[in-house]
């Protein structure tokens, strides 16, 4: 399979210039709540050169390091940094709500990143999980890599009007608590429920030992071949939405398996274990007003510690942003 990723790109090329216009994005607008959605049907592409892209794209999202990972047959191919596929995150191939989906995601591109500060485009947000949750490296915005994910991106919004919002992007909101999240609660929880699977040691059950580059049965939740501590999942709100929405197996957003509380003190325990650093942490969210209460790493505009900014409470964090920002206003007039 990854042999054939050369020829399927050589094959696509001609379709990069037309793939690069989708990522400018489509004109924003009135978002409704109640469109209904089906997965369109890949079957039903023809055999030319975007169908080939677009199941290209899919196979990259599912195949990730055999693909563009450290399995690819081609180094210069090599940008994901470790044996996570997106599909480990983006569940069903981008296609389960409340499991991180990729649907209708065309349309919110180019958009502004608090995280850089600057305007960005599709190709620049599917770097940064690049880079982050998979632990690797940018690739160019014309790469066949970037051009196939776009394609499969655009295809998951067929039959979407052009800012559309359907219910069931992120991972989910579940109430949050009024103490901080434990690790010491969470970890009987672990060993209870999610060490089967995950492994008592969160390194997870690759398809095949000895060739990682198939990927894993069962990913990892810490250790070397995890996602580094700059990725979305490295914070608590989403991994803790995402392990009630998702978790553990069978498990949906209608019919979650953990309670709330074991939701967010299981979620504390993963993140209080060790992962990839990634550099530079401390040049994210320029405009500190604008950073995520849950992000793990400083510096933070306002006075509260690390430790509970990564476990919470996070209510009087809230708080004092909204202060800040009203402050701000205030002054701005």
């Amino acid at each position: 399979m990854a042999a054939s990723f050369a020829r399927r790109v050589c094959a696509c090329a001609g379709v990069l210039c037309a793939l690069a216009a989708l990522a400018i994005g489509a004109a924003g607008g009135a978002r409704a709540q109640n469109a209904v959605w089906r997965v369109p049907d890949m079957r039903a592409l023809p055999d030319d050169a975007h169908g080939r892209l677009v199941r290209l794209g899919r196979e990259i999202v599912t195949q990730t390091p055999a693909l563009i990972g450290p399995g690819a047959p081609d180094p210069a191919q090599r940008f994901a940094g470790n044996n996570l596929a997106c599909a480990d995150c983006h569940l069903e191939a981008g296609t389960k709500k409340f499991g991180l989906p990729l649907f209708g995601l065309i349309a919110d591109f180019p958009a502004y990143s608090e995280r850089r500060g600057v305007e960005i485009s599709l190709p620049q947000r599917i770097d940064s999980c690049l880079t982050r949750s998979l632990n690797g490296r940018a690739a160019p915005a014309d790469s066949p890599a970037i051009a196939a994910l776009v394609a499969y991106l655009d295809f998951l919004s067929s039959g979407m009007t052009p800012g559309e919002q359907l219910a069931g992007h992120g991972s989910g909101a579940i109430p949050e608590l009024d103490r901080a999240a434990d690790p010491k609660r969470g970890e009987p929880i672990y060993a209870t429920i999610c060490a089967a699977c995950h492994r008592a040691d969160g390194a997870g059950v690759p398809r095949d030992p000895g060739a990682l580059s198939l990927g894993y049965a069962v990913p990892p939740l810490w250790g070397a071949d995890s996602f580094n501590d700059g990725a979305g999942m490295a914070r608590l709100i989403t991994m803790a939405n995402f392990a009630h929405s998702n978790m553990p197996g069978g498990a949906d957003y209608l019919n979650p398996k953990l309670s709330v509380e074991e939701a967010w003190d299981v979620a504390a325990f993963v993140e209080s274990q060790q992962r990839p650093q990634k550099p530079g942490l401390d040049h994210d969210f320029p405009d500190l007003i604008e950073k995520p209460i849950d992000a793990p790493y400083g510096p933070y505009a306002d006075g509260f510690s690390a430790e509970q900014h990564k476990y919470g409470p996070f209510a009087p964090i809230r708080a004092e942003i909204a202060r800040l920002k009203a402050e701000r206003g205030a002054n701005a007039q």
